[in-house]
Order: C-alpha cells, then sequence, then structure tokens
C-alpha cells in the first residue's frame, strides 16, 4: 500500500509539475555539494556566504531531508554563522516532532521568511523527504518551495549537501538498489527515479557521493531511461558551483564526473545493460566547465600542465578488479593517461557471497583523439578530458568454464 501511494503522489508530480521550467533564467547561483561536507572546509562554507551577500548574510537551512531535522539544522547553522552569516532554521520536514509539515509548507510567515534571505541550505539525510516537505500531494509547488525560487530567481543562492544535492536536477534517485543491481535491473520511474526540485535545469543530471561510492555507473542508466545527455557527479566535501550563465566552479576537497551521452548508443538486441561511445571528463577542483557551451577551462594550477603522449611512459596492461570500489574509477582514468596504451579495462561484479556471482560488467576506456589530461606539479592532481567509456554484460562463470 506504501509503494502505491508513494507511485501516486511521484506520477502527480511528473504529470502536474514541471518543477524545472522558470519564466525567466534564474539570476542566482547553485552550491551542489556531493556529501561529507566538513565543518573546516573554508573553501565551500565561504563561498556559500559571499553567494548569499557576503558577512551577515540571511540564510535559510533546510534540514527537511535528515531523520532528526532540529541538531542537524542547529549545526549547519553554526556552522554558517562561524563563516560570517546570519543563518537561521525553517521548521519544516516530515520528521520534525510536533509539527504539521503540510502547513509549514504553506505558511505565509515562514514563506516570507525565505524570500527575504539571500540564501537558502539543504541538508542531507533522504531526498525524498525534501520533496515530500516541500511539494504539494497533488504535485504543485508549496508557498515555501515558491519563496525559495524566489531567492534563485533574484541572483541569492540555493545550496545543497548530499541529498539538498540530489533534488537539484529534475530527476532524481529516489529509493535507489545498489549500484550494481541498478546495471542488472535498470530504474523505474515512481520507485528507483522520482522528479527533484528542477534547479540546474532539465537538461544535467546531478548525482552525489559519486567517486567514493562508485555511483558513476548508476548515473548511467538513469540518464538513458529520462533522455539526459549530460550528467554531473559531485564527490564528497566537494561542491560545484554553478553561476547565472551556467558555468560551473569546481570547489573543495577533490572533483566532479562529467557524464556526456550525446552520442551513445546501445544495442536493444543484446542481453543485459550496454552503452557504446559515452565519454566521460574528471573535473578536479579549480577547473571551470561552461553547460552552455561545453567548454573547459583548467585551474590556474594546471594552465600549463597539459599532459603529452611521451615515450618513456609505460606500456603495462591497465586494470581494475573493482571499478565500482572507492575512487576506482578516477584512478583508472589517471593511469590510464600515464599510459602508452590506448586502453583500460574495468571490471564490476556483484561479490562473491550474492547471487549470480558469476555475472559481471566490463568498463572499456579508450583514449581518442579528443582525450587530454592536465596535471598540477605540486600538489599532484589531474583533469582528465573525454575518455570513451563503452560498458558490455561479462558472464565470467562463462568465460572461466571456457578457459
Amino acid at each position: 500500500m506504501r509503494m502505491a501511494i508513494k507511485f501516486l503522489f511521484h506520477a502527480a508530480l511528473m504529470l502536474a509539475l514541471p518543477l524545472g521550467a522558470v519564466a525567466a533564467a534564474p539570476q542566482g547561483s547553485l552550491v551542489i555539494i556531493g556529501g561529507g561536507l566538513r565543518p573546516d572546509n573554508d573553501a565551500v562554507w565561504q563561498r556559500i556566504v559571499q553567494l548569499a551577500g557576503g558577512p551577515g548574510a540571511r540564510i535559510a537551512v533546510f534540514a527537511s531531508a535528515a531523520a532528526e531535522p532540529a541538531p542537524v539544522a542547529a549545526a549547519i547553522v553554526d556552522s554558517l554563522n562561524r563563516y560570517g552569516a546570519d543563518a537561521f532554521q525553517i521548521p519544516l520536514a516530515v520528521k520534525l516532532a510536533d509539527s504539521d509539515f503540510r502547513k509549514a509548507a504553506d505558511d505565509p510567515l515562514l514563506a516570507d521568511a525565505v524570500r527575504g534571505a539571500g540564501g537558502v541550505f539543504f541538508s542531507g539525510g533522504d531526498q525524498a523527504r525534501i520533496t515530500q516537505a516541500l511539494v504539494r500531494a497533488d504535485g504543485s509547488r508549496s508557498a515555501v518551495l515558491d519563496a525559495v525560487w524566489d531567492v534563485y530567481r533574484k541572483g541569492g543562492v540555493v545550496a545543497g549537501n548530499s541529498a539538498g544535492a540530489a533534488v537539484m536536477s529534475s530527476t532524481m534517485f529516489y529509493a535507489p538498489k545498489t549500484v550494481f543491481a541498478t546495471l542488472r535491473g535498470g530504474v523505474t520511474d515512481g520507485q528507483e527515479i522520482a522528479p527533484g526540485l528542477g534547479f540546474i535545469g532539465d537538461d544535467v543530471f546531478v548525482d552525489q557521493h559519486f567517486l567514493v561510492r562508485g555511483r558513476f555507473a548508476r548515473m548511467i542508466p538513469a540518464m538513458l531511461k529520462k533522455g539526459y545527455k549530460f550528467g554531473l557527479g559531485i564527490d564528497e566535501n566537494t561542491a560545484m558551483v554553478v553561476d547565472r550563465r551556467r558555468r560551473v566552479e569546481i570547489v573543495g576537497s577533490k572533483g566532479a564526473l562529467l557524464v556526456d551521452l550525446s552520442h551513445a548508443t546501445t544495442d536493444a538486441a543484446s542481453a543485459g545493460f550496454n552503452i557504446a561511445n559515452a565519454v566521460i571528463s574528471y573535473l578536479d577542483r579549480g577547473d571551470l566547465y561552461d553547460l552552455s557551451t561545453h567548454t573547459f577551462t583548467p585551474s590556474p594550477a594546471k594552465a600549463g600542465g597539459r599532459l603529452a603522449q611521451r615515450k618513456d611512459l609505460v606500456a603495462d596492461p591497465v586494470f581494475s578488479p573493482d571499478i565500482l570500489g572507492r575512487n576506482a574509477l578516477v584512478q583508472l582514468m589517471e593511469n590510464l593517461m600515464n599510459n602508452r596504451r590506448s586502453e583500460a579495462i574495468g571490471i564490476a561484479t556483484s561479490g562473491a557471497n550474492s547471487p549470480l556471482p558469476e555475472l559481471g560488467f566490463q568498463f572499456t576506456l579508450t583514449k581518442t583523439r579528443d582525450s587530454v589530461g592536465y596535471a598540477s606539479a605540486a600538489p599532484a592532481s589531474y583533469s582528465i578530458l573525454n575518455l570513451r567509456l563503452d560498458i558490455r554484460p561479462l558472464d565470467i562463470g562463462q568465460s572461466l568454464r571456457t578457459q
């Protein structure tokens, strides 16, 4: 019964609420944080406060996604205030004790408080709770959500960490399976995926905890299902700052992955998930990517560090036995760029103790004429653009039996 209610609610969202559609282009910025934001990440916290108006900026904090909203909101308010903001909690959450979230979502006083702020911050937790709290049951925007959009349209900042990042695109993961199970079984509207709040627009899919948890592989089936050509996945303790011209700057600890399916194809006649000619790029901190022109600008630290093919590079096989492992994809990309070989292979399996452990997927990365890397000297870090990615099912058991 609960799943049926969920499905009907999100079906109403999909039919009745074009959340990403606005009359005029927003003049504000987005700060999309991949989760695990540390209290001492000066670059991200300071940027949020700066974009909200600088010292003394009013920032409305939503802990709507949290299982315990009050202490989570208090901690975020404290962090923002330590960086110079005048932050305050919006008491609107499904899990907030002694509160009716439906009434709160349409409270004109709360809506006015949000509208008077220079910025909004959505906490981590469960992104389904954010849409449940802020979107009416009929699929229309609540008064408070309208106020959040007003802040964004008029030049304020909308920031979100983890679950707060997931709602930035018009489609979000709602009740996802594991990454491997998503590759095996795909995604269904109203179950694994559902409408987000659409701040970044309808053309870019956003995901979080991306490289640490190997989530790049689950993004691709979701993008194919909904027709997205571009996806951005941001890693932990790191943010994508998207300005009003849709330029993306990577800020914080690590980086983000850009997935481009513009020229990708699938073979419907082949059993199992497959894709050919996808293109992936790793954007490191300080890099800029323009979503309107699809152009890349390396960070100042890498401006003169374009990698050249050298004869002294190793030519060992480039391989990962667990491509879905922690940061395994980026490591494989770096190893390929520092190798004379043109191809790298990564394998994903469901694990030895799982059903059908002999089934897996092969991920093939290939350098093309468009592939390029940039490196900084100290500390050593890489930006890697335009590696081709192909994914195909792999019957490991069959391969072993034919040896």
